[in-house]
């Protein structure tokens, strides 16, 4: 279910493949994004219900800010469609798109206050000065900002200059609010702030938004939904839990933390692609993921006897770094993974690059799922 209540669209990344209508539904976003840059190709498809919000995840060069571009009008589709609310979009001029942005920069006019700025959008749709400015002040007290309408932008915070430009966006009553990486120009201790206010007010939204970001905790705190996207392709899609709980690419396990590998199941043995096997948990026949966190690995210097752990791998510690309150070390060998240690553990252990260590994980803190 989306934020509203309403059902998700489902959506499968197949869809028609031609530049012809396809199957809008009445509501919500139908889309397959098709476009050429030079050698670069986008190729997706997307759909989103009203309510729901939806985030573009992926690392730089993914494609993730082109897709954005398309549904704003702003890079033309080689091919593909888009519709939203059941009207054809791709053909509109991008003023005239029912679309609110919100750039990484935020793009405030400098010489306008808040409330102006604010304004500029019901102005541009035919409104007065006075109902344009009576709408921009309804928003900015919507955003705490009540108190800043006199403000310009260079006398406001991150966060003020972040609240304004979403007000900017919604106060022109867009059926679709495209978020471009939207908290990336904040420092840490402002982010957190304006993360949380950010999910309140998109929460509240009742058409579609669609959120590009490369930050996984900003698409799982934000986003009903996630679409992963490499190379111009969508690799993986779900929930937030789905994501993090069964990644289908390496990129995807990095980014959710974990150890990820292919093999091929028969029970609870998992042959891995790469030579070793896998006792896991899940009984299984066939091609399968294998994931398990960095934290369920133990590390020892000299190799364990007696351990209930089922799999034990030989490997060199290769990197160490500060992840969180922890010790993250990278093992090359027999199964090249990762292992977050305290650093009371670490420093116990003596773990420098170039040690040997064992690293022991028990099936039971393992999860196979199917290819």
């Amino acid at each position: 279910m989306t934020r509203t209540g309403r059902p998700r669209h489902d959506l499968t990344g197949e869809g028609p493949t031609g530049d012809g209508p396809g199957a809008p539904g009445p509501e919500g976003l139908d889309a397959r994004l098709v476009v050429d840059h030079g050698t670069f190709r986008l190729d997706i498809a997307l759909t989103a219900a009203p309510g729901e919000v939806v985030a573009l995840l992926g690392p730089n060069g993914a494609g993730k800010s082109t897709a954005l571009r398309a549904l704003a009008g702003l890079a033309p589709l080689t091919a593909g469609r888009l519709h939203l609310d059941g009207a054809r979009l791709d053909r509109t001029p991008p003023e005239s798109r029912p679309v609110g942005v919100v750039f990484q920069d935020y793009l405030l006019f400098p010489h306008l206050t808040a409330l102006d700025n604010v304004a500029f959008g019901p102005r541009c749709q035919g409104a007065t000065k006075a109902q344009a400015r009576a709408t921009a002040a309804e928003w900015l007290e919507r955003m705490g900002l009540a108190d800043h309408t006199g403000t310009k932008p260079r006398h406001l915070s991150g966060g003020q200059a972040q609240r304004v430009a979403l007000a900017r966006a919604l106060a022109t009553g867009p059926r679709l609010l495209l978020l471009d990486e939207p908290l990336a120009a904040l420092d840490a201790r402002t982010r957190l702030d304006v993360r949380a206010q950010l999910r309140r007010h998109l929460a509240a939204f009742e058409a579609v938004a669609v959120l590009v970001t490369h930050d996984p905790l900003d698409a799982m705190v934000l986003a009903d939904r996630l679409v992963v996207v490499e190379h111009g392709r969508v690799v993986q899609e779900g929930t937030p839990q789905d994501i993090a709980r069964r990644p289908r690419t390496d990129y995807v396990a990095r980014l959710v933390g974990l150890n990820l590998y292919t093999g091929r199941a028969r029970g609870h043995t998992v042959r891995l692609d790469s030579g070793p096997t896998l006792t896991t948990t899940e009984d299984l026949t066939g091609q399968v993921f294998v994931a398990f966190p960095p934290g369920a690995v133990t590390l020892h210097r000299d190799r364990p006897t007696g351990s209930s752990a089922r799999n034990l791998w030989h490997g060199e510690v290769t990197g160490m770094e500060i992840h969180g309150d922890q010790i993250r070390v990278a093992l090359a060998g027999e199964l090249p993974l990762t292992a977050d240690l305290t650093a009371v553990a670490a420093a116990e252990l003596g773990l420098h690059p170039g040690t040997d260590v064992w690293a022991t994980v028990k099936a039971a803190q393992t999860h196979a799922y199917p290819v």
